[in-house]
């Protein structure tokens, strides 16, 4: 079921609500420059295991409106604070992805955890995002040749192979956002960093990241479980950027493990 929250005054946020009648809630926060779709082959799966799962896309991404302010961590934590109040959410495990990861975070360290039972950091962009190199040289395609840098976005992601009927599907993900948005969140991943919101984060985290990253390289994946206390890290060794599809029989069942422990 599929529904829009406001957030402020003109921005409405696109919420998909898969088996409100769960016995268990796992929100799922995406990726840049993509959108809760990405998560298809967990919606596939748990909400037939009898978990409620919902997709937010932030702001200027998918099917959310696309403002051209509020594209930095405070801003897309707060909103994810107004979905989580608006839908009633207690007790749910919060999932992020890639630059998802680093808005869980700082959604975690600014509301002291609200409702957050456990969090799932997945190839998280934290507690740094993109280096400048790697920054100015995305900025600059984003606002020169969008479809390039999204072409090269979707060949980097993987490390396992994708047919091309997929790599598609993948690369039309990314052209939904807006191009104003998507340059600006390239911006807060190179700017904004994340190590204070590290020692602040209590509760159960569950760290997962391919070793093959090209995106947001393993060590990063080492240096948030040595910050995050209570934290445990699996590698998964056939994945890069893209766990959550190209080990995602080994995701959804040790997330599945993880939120019933």
């Amino acid at each position: 079921m599929g529904t829009f929250v406001n957030v402020e005054p003109g921005v409405n946020l696109y919420v998909e609500d898969i088996n409100p009648g769960g016995s268990k809630t796992i929100v799922f926060i995406h990726g840049w420059p993509l959108s809760h779709k990405q998560f298809e082959y967990q919606f596939d799966v748990l909400p037939a295991m009898g978990y409620r799962c919902i997709g937010i896309d932030w702001r200027g991404f998918g099917n959310s409106d696309k403002p051209m302010s509020g594209y930095n961590y405070d801003r897309l934590a707060d909103d994810i604070r107004i979905v989580v109040g608006t839908l009633q959410l207690h007790d749910f495990t919060l999932v992020g992805h890639s630059t998802g990861g680093s808005i869980a975070i700082r959604y975690v360290s600014r509301y002291n955890g609200y409702g957050v039972s456990k969090l799932v950091l997945v190839d998280a962009a934290a507690p740094i995002g993109f280096t400048p190199e790697t920054a100015n040289k995305f900025l600059h395609e984003t606002l020169n040749d969008r479809p390039k840098m999204m072409r090269e976005v979707t060949d980097s992601f993987f490390f396992q192979y994708i047919s091309a009927p997929f790599s598609e599907w993948f690369f039309q993900l990314g052209l939904q956002a807006a191009g104003w948005s998507t340059a600006a969140v390239v911006v807060m991943l190179r700017d904004e960093k994340l190590d204070a919101d590290l020692p602040l984060i209590s509760v159960p985290t569950l760290i997962v990241h391919g070793i093959h990253d090209k995106v947001i390289p393993f060590q990063q994946a080492q240096e948030l479980h040595h910050k995050i206390r209570n934290s445990q890290l699996v590698p998964f060794y056939y994945s890069g950027h893209g766990l959550f599809w190209e080990e995602r029989d080994k995701f959804n069942q040790l997330l599945g493990h993880f939120i019933n422990q």
